[in-house]
């Protein structure tokens, strides 16, 4: 396809992500139901694609449920995007792209539409080689591979250009990466990424226990633009379960990563990730999970009942833990947290803070921005002249809640951070 080039392809702006969601089946049905929403417009001359984790997982048979679908593609396949939409053009009814699950190739281009005009968001690492017992990620990303460093960084710099002060660094398992071009491990490129000029914050997200290692915290504690939080997901506080789930690590392994953490000169704020009701979780087990939660005292959590996905070891295991029961520790396992979270942000009542300024909410007179530490600050300004959408400010915390921070911006802002309407 020719640069600058329209295309009468319609994009539903519906999530294609099987990993957070309840299940592969439910996220299908939301797929084809926006596209039976949609199918109107193809009396406008508009074309249909399906890409990404659904259509890998669902592939072919898209097009004898929705007849109107002229693309069905693979996460796998998106850097061919130019050559498939070149064979719509040129009058195939139906391409599809769902081969690539082996390549080596990446998703490499510097052309990348970025919504957030602040906040830059880079993929180093695509696919998965873990094969966890319930996630259904490695058979619809394909294996993983990297992209080189210097394609990163480079990619990094031209954000910078473009404005952009925050960058994160993306994968299925981000520190993973391995550069193929040898030059860089993980933590490495990490750190090269926060000494590019004009970069303000860089995070990464999501960890895989199995390779976080300590030249990460150790990156992290000397490169200030890091931000000091980590997500690493546990699933559960059970070996025993996280033998079942294949995750490749033991409570005691994970347990030694968050030493490392809690011995740093910066305080790294931890989050998480967690699934209750797993085929085969006792009663004990769980009691394990909600241990480990006093033990680490994370920051937040994400927690799920277990469901079974499609084409997963997981979906053979006897389901039986009945439904109730998942919902009671998942309702414990939530109170429990809520109670930390809280217990946590007490730390921050009278500290003073860097808070990217991400919008306003006139109606309640404050101004909503981003922790370091990726935690939601809420603060009424210093004075009837806002400060910009994308600036930074000094807050003051008043008053916390579970999952928010308030306060009161105590720096008056500069004229080039000053935005000109007023907060009502």
């Amino acid at each position: 396809m020719k640069a600058g080039r329209r295309s009468n392809l319609k994009r539903l702006p519906t999530s294609s992500s099987t990993t957070r969601v309840p299940s592969g089946t439910k996220l299908s049905k939301k797929v084809f139901h926006r596209l039976n929403e949609n199918k109107k417009l193809k009396k406008d001359g508009k074309k249909f694609a399906v890409i990404g984790c659904v259509a890998q997982q669902e592939g072919e048979k898209i097009f004898e449920r929705a007849p109107y679908v002229s693309l069905v593609a693979g996460s796998a396949s998106y850097r061919n995007l130019p050559q498939m939409l070149v064979q719509l053009e040129a009058g195939n009814r139906r391409v599809t792209g769902l081969d690539d699950r082996q390549t080596d190739e990446t998703f490499d281009t510097e052309f990348t539409a970025r919504t957030n005009p602040h906040h830059a968001y880079i993929t180093i690492i695509e696919g998965c080689n873990k094969f966890c017992a319930y996630c259904v990620v490695p058979y619809t990303r394909g294996k993983e591979r990297s992209r080189a460093s210097a394609s990163v960084l480079e990619e990094a710099r031209r954000a910078v250009d473009a404005g952009y002060t925050e960058i994160q660094l993306l994968g299925q398992n981000v520190n993973s990466y391995k550069d193929p071009s040898a030059k860089k491990s993980f933590a490495e490129l990490l750190a090269a990424v926060g000494e590019v000029v004009g970069i303000r914050r860089v995070r990464f997200t999501t960890s895989h226990p199995r390779d976080f290692t300590r030249d990460i915290v150790d990156a992290i504690d000397n490169v200030p633009t890091l931000c000091d939080h980590v997500h690493l997901p546990i699933q559960s506080g059970s070996s025993h379960v996280l033998k079942l789930m294949q995750r490749e690590y033991t409570r005691e392994q994970y347990m030694e990563r968050i030493e490392w953490m809690n011995s740093t000169k910066r305080s790294i704020s931890l989050t998480t990730d967690m699934i209750v009701g797993f085929p085969g979780e006792t009663d004990k087990d769980f009691e394990e999970t909600i241990d480990l939660m006093d033990a680490v005292r994370y920051d937040s959590i994400f927690s799920f009942k277990f469901s079974p996905r499609p084409n997963t070891p997981a979906i053979h295991m006897a389901d039986d833990i009945p439904e109730e029961v998942k919902s009671a520790r998942l309702q414990i396992l939530m109170a429990r947290q809520m109670e930390i979270s809280r217990e946590n942000n007490q730390r921050h009542v009278g500290e003073v803070c860097e808070v990217m300024v991400e919008s306003y909410n006139d109606s309640r007179g404050q101004i909503t921005g981003r922790h370091s530490q990726n935690k939601t600050v809420n603060f009424t300004p210093a004075q009837l002249i806002r400060p910009a959408i994308g600036s930074y400010v000094q807050v003051q915390i008043s008053k916390v809640l579970p999952y928010s921070l308030i306060g009161e911006q105590v720096v008056p802002i500069t004229m080039q951070d000053r935005e000109p309407a007023l907060v009502v």
